[in-house]
């Protein structure tokens, strides 16, 4: 049955998530990061598109947005489109990357509007990847306490500042208080679960799935069997493929691949 047609936000303002294909890795080091963010910003200047908030996890990325000159769904695609066609390059893989169709909601009104721009900013501390929301690196929370980036500018901030005062320091000051109040915020019914195993956690589980193969004899099997047993690493919840290629001693192009 073909799904029905995304309803239309009157705000013009959406929560998207884009999420990788059986919930694999879409972002493997700084460099893919901050290729995602370049795509943002090249796709932001041509379809003016108004971006408030933003978060890239290892899997997933959360963008808190206003519709530009052309239909929200076109600019998000053309951002997928340009992330995959770089990340098969660099990882010389092919095949999808991301899930077929992006989460969205609508935000019709300034005070969920709010509640979107924290629930995004403290999805690395409530997954246990960072203690404070501004340590994570990937997020917009930085350049809303004051961090700039010359390299592009991506946030709409005034719009928000505006939301708690006229006067641009005690606006920061107050959203910093937002922003990092304690909360039970559940967005686009997604419940975080990306907790990372430690390299020590990760190699008992490793070992579970290895019967009678020591983690050391992997990268020496089989090229289909080795295979086999790559496709079973990424099934395993908060396991990084870094991690394994560090732990199994082979390449993220050969877990890609997979």
């Amino acid at each position: 049955m073909p799904r029905g047609a995304r309803v239309k936000s009157k705000s013009g303002i959406y929560h998207i998530m884009l999420r990788g294909a059986n919930r694999q890795e879409i972002f493997h080091d700084d460099e893919d990061c901050l290729k995602f963010l370049d795509l943002i910003h090249i796709y932001k200047l041509k379809t003016e598109v108004g971006i408030f908030s933003w978060c890239l996890m290892s899997n997933h990325v959360h963008l808190l947005l206003k519709e530009g000159n052309e239909d929200v769904s076109a600019t998000i695609k053309r951002i997928g489109v340009s992330y995959v066609s770089y990340y098969n390059w660099k990882y010389r893989t092919t095949g999808h990357l991301f899930q077929d169709r992006f989460k969205s909601e609508n935000i019709e009104n300034i005070r969920y509007l709010l509640t979107v721009v924290r629930y995004i900013h403290q999805n690395p501390v409530k997954a246990g990847m960072a203690r404070r929301v501004d340590e994570w690196r990937w997020s917009s929370c930085r350049q809303y306490y004051g961090t700039h980036d010359e390299r592009r500018k991506l946030l709409d901030s005034d719009y928000i500042f505006g939301m708690f005062s006229a006067d641009n320091i005690l606006a920061r000051e107050r959203f910093i208080e937002f922003n990092e109040m304690a909360n039970q915020d559940e967005c686009l019914d997604h419940h975080v679960d990306e907790r990372r195993l430690t390299d020590e956690e990760a190699r008992e589980e490793i070992k579970k799935m290895l019967i009678g193969i020591e983690i050391a004899q992997v990268k020496s099997l089989p090229r289909l069997q080795r295979n086999e047993i790559l496709k079973k690493t990424k099934k395993i919840k908060g396991l990084s493929q870094r991690q394994t290629a560090r732990i199994l001693g082979v390449s993220k192009t050969l877990i890609s691949k997979a």
